[in-house]
């Protein structure tokens, strides 16, 4: 049987250093407001991580850009999302 993370190490992420298509708008949402974190079991990239603090820290390197983050956080939207420019991102080998 083969794993999901086999499956995603067949892609390739290339990464627009200083513009990242996606950021905590405010991560003090996370840390206070937000009691779930849906976004750090959600995310299938596995791009959202727990921190020390109780916050949720973000690491767009390997993102799907699948939207699920953006759809988990609707109710405090806290996600600023967009599409990375032309050549940056996720590459799809498969299609």
């Amino acid at each position: 049987m083969i794993k999901i993370e086999e499956k995603l190490f067949q892609n390739r992420y290339r990464v627009d250093e200083g513009r990242p298509h996606i950021q905590i708008s405010d991560p003090q949402v996370c840390a206070d407001d937000c009691k779930t974190q849906s976004c750090t079991f959600a995310c299938p990239a596995a791009c959202y991580a727990k921190d020390e603090a109780g916050g949720v820290v973000l690491t767009t390197d390997g993102c799907l850009e699948c939207g699920t983050c953006r759809v988990i956080c609707s109710e405090y939207r806290n996600v600023d999302w967009s599409y990375p420019r032309g050549g940056h991102g996720i590459l799809f080998k498969f299609g």
